[in-house]
This record gives C-alpha cells, sequence and structure tokens, in this order.
C-alpha cells in the first residue's frame, strides 16, 4: 500500500486551492489506447469553467469517458496538455489534484460493509456527522429505503459477513454510489451514465434533485439519456474522438444537426414516458 504510483514519482509540487475558482483547459489533447491505431480522442480543446454544468454526448465509443479520466489524470494525454488555472496538471501534487473530484464511473463498485461505512469511506463516520450523512443518501433518493430496515445505516451491504446483510438493487447500489459522491463534498462532481440503472420516473428525481445540488460545484455529466442535458449549461458532442459540437440544449437542437440527430433517434416508448413523467 505505500508504494507510490508512477503519478507520485512524477507529481509535481504546486498546491492546488480547492476552494477558489477552478478553470480547467484542454489544449489540442489527444490520447492513443495502447496497440491502438486509431486515436480515442483527437485534437481536443476545451474549457471548463468555474461552476459551470457541463454534459459530454455521442455514440458509444465516440471517446467520453476517456476525456474525463484524462480530466482526472486517471489517464495522461499522448499529445496537448490539460491546465488548471494556466498550470499543467502535471506540474500540481498528485493527491491534491484527485481530492478535487468525487466521480461515479458506471463500473462503480460498492463494499460489504455497513452502509454508512459505503457512504463515507471511513472518513468520519461519527454521530456527529450523522445529519451530512443522512442528508446525502436523501438527496440520492434513497434515505427512505435505508430507514426501513432494522439496522439502518449500521446494515451490512451483502451477506458476506452477516446472514441479514441486504442486496440492493441495481437502482437502489447506483443511489448509494451517488451518495458517495455527494458526501465528499468535493468542487468538482464527474458523474458518468449516473442513472443508467435507474426507471424514468427515478432518473427524473435524481436529476432534479441534483441540478440543485451541485449548483456551487463544477459539474461533468456523461449521458446517452440526452433529455438530461437541458439542465446543464453547455453541451458538448463527441463523435470519432472529435469535438464536433458545443452549445445548450435548445441551441443545438435548433441546428437540426448531428445533437438533434441523436436526441430524436431514442425509441419512442422512453421519449413517451419521459414526456409522462416531466408532466
Amino acid at each position: 500500500m505505500s508504494i507510490k504510483s508512477r503519478y507520485d514519482k512524477k507529481g509535481g509540487n504546486v498546491p492546488v486551492n480547492s476552494r477558489g475558482d477552478l478553470i480547467f483547459t484542454l489544449e489540442n489533447v489527444s490520447f492513443h489506447y495502447p496497440y491502438q491505431t486509431e486515436a480515442s480522442l483527437k485534437n481536443v480543446n476545451l474549457t471548463l469553467n468555474n461552476k459551470e454544468r457541463l454534459a459530454i454526448v455521442g455514440e458509444n465509443g465516440a471517446g467520453k469517458t476517456t476525456l474525463i479520466k484524462l480530466l482526472m489524470r486517471l489517464y495522461e494525454p499522448t499529445e496537448g496538455r490539460i491546465l488548471l488555472n494556466g498550470v499543467d496538471i502535471r506540474e500540481i501534487d498528485y493527491r491534491q489534484y484527485l481530492s478535487l473530484f468525487a466521480s461515479v464511473f458506471q463500473d462503480f463498485k460498492l463494499f460489504a460493509f455497513h452502509i454508512v461505512d459505503n457512504v463515507t469511506s471511513f472518513k468520519d463516520g461519527s454521530e456527529s456527522n450523522l445529519r451530512k450523512i443522512r442528508e446525502c443518501l436523501d438527496k440520492a433518493g434513497l434515505l427512505e429505503k435505508i430507514d426501513s430496515l432494522n439496522k439502518g445505516l449500521d446494515t451490512y451491504l451483502y451477506k458476506l459477513y452477516e446472514e441479514d446483510g441486504v442486496e440492493l438493487s441495481g437502482g437502489e447500489a447506483q443511489k448509494l454510489a451517488i451518495a458517495r459522491a455527494l458526501y465528499k463534498d468535493a468542487p468538482v462532481i464527474i458523474l458518468d451514465e449516473p442513472t443508467a440503472a435507474l426507471d424514468p420516473r427515478s432518473e427524473y428525481e435524481i436529476y432534479t434533485r441534483f441540478f440543485s445540488i451541485v449548483e456551487n460545484k463544477t459539474s461533468v455529466f456523461i449521458t446517452h439519456r440526452l433529455s438530461s442535458t437541458r439542465f446543464c449549461d453547455k453541451i458538448i458532442v463527441l463523435k470519432k474522438g472529435k469535438i464536433v459540437e458545443t452549445g445548450a440544449h435548445e441551441e443545438l437542437l435548433a441546428r437540426n444537426s448531428y445533437y438533434a440527430e441523436l436526441f430524436n433517434s431514442r425509441p419512442s416508448s422512453t421519449r413517451t414516458r419521459k414526456t409522462a413523467v416531466n408532466r
């Protein structure tokens, strides 16, 4: 556990002010996965402003998750650079940089510990912090479920350690992962298909709550459900690793271009359910 990663060994020592304004800039960023002939991202230029709500959309394989992992410095660009407030992120202390982000990826993991430990990641789950824990679960839409359990927050997930441990549904597990991201209270929140396992009604409730929750944070959403992008300040549309469109939801629809094509190609049943929920 004490072995340093290659990022720690490279790491810069420039400190970062997590409470100040954060402006991220991608300059001609490209990325090749090992042994791939085609670049996953090609000459991406993007500015993510402080407290901006950004949606990233595109078909499978367009480079959406790759872009996020580059922003979080889980990967490093093959070409180009990423700046935070004008400083190359490779010059910033690696662990301080990671602390800026709270994320929920599609392949999130929960652990066979108490529910409270899954929310706090063992960071100050004391009685004095109980209100914050409950607030995060409530915002994620899971508090009612937790309160219905005999042991509440002290219930074990899964049956590895206790026979009466609970098995959450896919949607409930996703809500718990979202609560964990909210609990971290980082200035930047990253959500990669955060509602993929939720039904349309739960999805709408999550987004309605989220966009009030993150109003004082920088937030990035990757989604295939384009109806959720109407909440965002800016949308970038990726196609084969390139940004092909940028704008707000109504603006992009009015252009009747690639974004409008993606939006209108959703299954009609999905559009019908979403309309019903919105009503």
